[in-house]
């Protein structure tokens, strides 16, 4: 696979992503995702003979994978680097999706699974949120913060910014990724110097 020319699967998993983004875990239907990915609804069934629920996990690491990419490229800077990509990765994502789109790892998290069991997509939300947090952490603490408070930091970074974007997309507005930025900029910037 190639950026350029993606697999008929990872169209189809990108497009699920993008969808639950959108709509939400429950109104994301398998047809809906294929017609979105211009695949074949057959093949859907193929790559993903559990169904929904395998799509929609698959749909979360991916973007799990994504973000962490970006962020471990940017930590290379630093924290307050790592910090910038982060928020500007979700920016960009609700600016040009006209405030429409947010994260589908959140969406995963907040919709009611469809059994009293935790689900495989909900487990990899899991997964995917504390990806980011070590990323974040491991960079704070390569920094001189002791561990449990770069640990602590990570979680408030990861939980604030993915606030953030519902925010946004609820109020039509950067504004609040703006105020989340500056604060935890100055956050880290005080942890690493104190």
């Amino acid at each position: 696979m190639t950026k350029n020319n993606p697999s008929a699967r990872d169209r189809i998993v990108a497009g699920a992503a993008d969808m639950i983004s959108r709509r939400g875990l429950n109104a994301t239907s398998i047809r809906e995702t294929a017609k979105h990915a211009r695949a074949p609804l057959g093949s859907t069934y193929h790559y993903f003979p559990e169904g929904k629920q395998q799509l929609v996990t698959e749909a979360v690491r991916f973007t799990g994978e994504w973000t962490a990419r970006s962020l471990r490229k940017e930590l290379q800077a630093g924290p307050v680097a790592g910090l910038r990509a982060f928020l500007a990765l979700w920016r960009k994502i609700v600016v040009e999706s006209d405030f429409r789109a947010g994260c589908p790892v959140l969406a995963v998290s907040i919709e009611e699974p469809p059994t009293d069991e935790t689900s495989a997509a909900l487990a990899a939300a899991a997964d995917v949120f504390t990806t980011w947090e070590n990323l974040l952490a491991d960079s704070l603490r390569e920094h001189g913060v002791e561990p449990d408070q770069a640990a602590q930091l990570a979680t408030l970074i990861v939980a604030a910014v993915e606030g953030t974007v519902a925010m946004c997309r609820a109020k039509h507005s950067t504004q609040p990724l703006d105020h989340t930025a500056e604060q935890l900029q100055a956050l880290i910037l005080a942890t690493i110097k104190g």
